[in-house]
């Protein structure tokens, strides 16, 4: 499977950057390392998400050593560092 980021459209948790565990036909399952682990998955209408299918070479280094709660966190952080410089520089 790619490794694929979300963000959520809608929801007291909108904005959120998450990433996508599994999915089915209607739904995903985000986690997020923290309030959201690999244990206990959010599940999400996937209308209700935007896939982030583009990511970082840092960003997919991080997720190729193994699917963890510690990797996951890592990975979200990183990826919001870059998008953040990348806005700021623009």
């Amino acid at each position: 499977m790619d490794t694929f980021f979300a963000k959520t459209k809608a929801g007291h948790d909108k904005n959120q950057i998450y990433f996508l565990l599994k999915e089915d036909e209607e739904y995903v399952y985000l986690v997020n390392g923290t309030t959201k682990p690999l244990e206990k998955p959010k599940k999400k209408n996937r209308k209700h998400i935007q896939l982030i299918k583009n990511l970082p070479i840092e960003v997919t280094e991080v997720m190729e050593a193994g699917t963890t709660n510690e990797n996951v966190k890592r990975a979200i952080k990183i990826y919001q560092k870059l998008r953040q410089e990348s806005e700021d520089f623009i």
